[in-house]
C-alpha cells in the first residue's frame, strides 16, 4: 500500500519574498519581483534588461568572503568556500524549511531522510575556473573549482553540510527538473524506501546563467515590470529569475508522530514527453496533456475535482499556446476550472521553476485563495478560452495541479490536496 505524503515545511528565496509571508503578500497583491538590470554596462543594444533579482542577497562576486545575506542566517565559513552563489540561496532556503516543518539539523542525519537537488550549476564560477586553467595553460586551478561549479554543486554541499545519509540525488530535465525531484522524493516517501525528503530548487540570477537565452531568441527584450505576461497578446519570451526554495515531505504517518504542521499533501504525479523538438513544445500539446492525465489517474481524480492549475506558462508565443491546447484537451468537461501563471511575478526560474510553483500551490491550498493573471491586459485569441482570474479568487475545492515542461518536451505535473480537506 503506499504511503501518504505531506509538505511539512516551506523555505523561501525568491524575487518576490524571502519568507512565507513575504511570497503570500505578493502573491495576492500581484507584487512584482521583476526589476532592471545592468549586466553589460554601456552597451547599446542590452539583450537583457529585467530580471527577477532576489532581495537581501548580493551574491554578485566570484569570491564568497564578499557575498552578503541576511544576518538571520548563520553560516559556517568553512562551508561557504565550496558554495556556488545559488548555493547561499539554497542553503538559506533549507534552513528556513527545516524551522517551519519544527526540525531541528540533527534530526535529518538519518538513513531515513534523503536530499534531492535541481540546478543549472553555475556558469559564472565554471566560467572563471575554465578561464584560470586556459591561463596557466593547465598549471593552475581552484582545488574546489569543480564541486562549486557543476551541476551537483547543491547535493555534494548540502549533503554534506547536513550530513545526509539518506538517497542523494541531483536532477537534470532543464525546466522540468525540481518538479521532477519533488515527484520522486514523493515516490521514495511512498515506496517506503525513505521517510523523509528534502527537495530544493536554486538558479543564478547573472548574465552567464541568462544571457544564452537570449541568442535562442527565448528571453523578452522588453525593458517593463510587466515584460513577463504569459498568455497575454503582447508576450514576446520569458524573463528570467533565481533564488532557491526548498520543500519539505514526510509520510504523514511521521508527520503525525511529531505533530507536526500539514502545509498540504502530496497527492500525485505524472510525466510525458513530446518526442517533437530539442526547445519548443509541440503546438498541439500532446506531452503535457498526457502528463496531466497521468497525474490524475495516479491521484485517483477526474478533472472536475481540480480547483486551481498553476500553469507552467512562461510567457513565450509558443509555449503558452501549447499549454493553452493541452487544457483544453484535459479539461474539456471543466473549462471554468481557474488557471494562473506565477511566472508573471516572479520571472522564470529554469531548473527552479518547479519547485517554486509546486510551493505556491501549496501555499495557496492552505491560504484557500487563488493567484491572478498578472500582467493580463488582453488575452491571445488562442488563450481567451480559458478562465485567466485578473483578481484574487477564494479556492473553490481542495486540489490543485502544478505544471512544469522542459526543453526535449519533458513534462511533469504533480498534485496538491489541501491538508485540512
Amino acid at each position: 500500500m503506499q504511503r501518504e505524503v505531506a509538505v511539512t515545511g516551506l523555505g523561501w528565496v525568491t524575487s518576490i519574498g524571502c519568507d512565507g509571508a513575504s511570497v503570500l503578500h505578493s502573491l495576492r497583491h500581484s507584487r512584482s519581483g521583476i526589476r532592471p538590470v545592468d549586466w553589460f554596462p554601456g552597451a547599446e543594444d542590452n539583450p537583457v534588461k529585467v530580471a527577477g533579482t532576489v532581495p537581501e542577497f548580493d551574491v554578485s562576486s566570484h569570491a564568497w568572503p564578499l557575498w552578503k545575506y541576511p544576518g538571520q542566517y548563520t553560516l559556517r565559513r568553512d562551508a561557504l568556500r565550496s558554495l556556488p552563489p545559488h548555493g547561499i540561496y539554497a542553503l538559506c532556503a533549507t534552513l528556513q524549511a527545516l524551522e517551519d516543518a519544527g526540525l531541528a539539523e540533527s534530526e535529518i542525519s538519518s538513513p531515513r531522510t534523503g536530499l534531492f537537488c535541481a540546478s543549472a550549476g553555475s556558469p559564472m564560477l565554471m566560467r572563471r575556473h575554465l578561464s584560470q586553467i586556459d591561463a596557466s595553460s593547465g598549471a593552475r586551478g581552484h582545488p574546489l573549482g569543480v564541486v562549486s561549479s557543476i551541476s551537483g554543486t547543491l547535493n555534494f554541499n548540502l549533503g554534506a553540510y547536513f550530513k545526509i545519509k539518506g538517497a542523494n540525488m541531483g536532477v537534470v530535465s532543464a525546466c522540468a527538473s525540481s518538479s521532477h525531484a519533488v515527484a520522486y522524493a514523493m515516490e521514495e516517501i511512498r515506496s517506503g524506501r525513505q521517510e523523509r525528503m528534502i527537495v530544493v530548487g536554486a538558479e543564478e540570477v547573472n548574465a552567464e546563467t541568462l544571457v544564452p537565452f537570449a541568442a535562442m531568441r527565448a528571453l523578452s527584450p522588453s525593458a517593463g515590470p510587466d515584460a513577463s505576461c504569459p498568455f497575454d497578446r503582447r508576450r514576446d519570451g520569458f524573463v528570467g529569475t533565481g533564488g532557491a526554495v526548498t520543500l519539505i515531505l514526510e509520510s504523514t504517518a511521521l508527520a503525525h508522530s511529531r505533530s507536526a504542521r500539514l502545509r498540504a499533501l502530496a497527492r500525485g504525479w505524472g510525466q510525458a514527453s513530446d518526442g517533437h523538438n530539442i526547445a519548443i513544445s509541440r503546438e498541439d500539446g500532446d506531452g503535457l496533456a498526457r502528463a496531466m492525465e497521468n497525474a490524475l489517474a495516479d491521484a485517483a481524480l477526474a478533472p472536475r475535482d481540480i480547483a486551481y492549475i498553476n500553469a507552467h506558462a512562461t510567457s513565450t508565443p509558443v509555449g503558452d499556446l501549447s499549454e493553452t491546447r493541452a487544457l483544453a484537451r484535459v479539461f474539456a468537461d471543466h473549462p471554468d476550472v481557474p488557471v494562473s501563471s506565477t511566472k508573471a511575478l516572479t520571472g522564470h526560474a529554469l531548473s527552479m521553476a518547479g519547485a517554486l510553483e509546486a510551493a505556491v500551490t501549496c501555499l495557496c491550498l492552505e491560504d484557500s485563495f487563488i493567484p491572478p493573471q498578472a500582467h493580463l491586459r488582453e488575452p491571445d485569441p488562442g488563450c481567451a478560452k480559458l478562465h485567466l482570474p485578473t483578481a484574487p479568487l477564494a479556492l473553490g475545492g481542495e486540489y490543485a495541479l502544478s505544471n512544469s515542461s522542459g526543453f526535449g518536451g519533458s513534462n511533469v505535473t504533480l498534485v496538491f490536496r489541501r491538508a485540512d480537506a
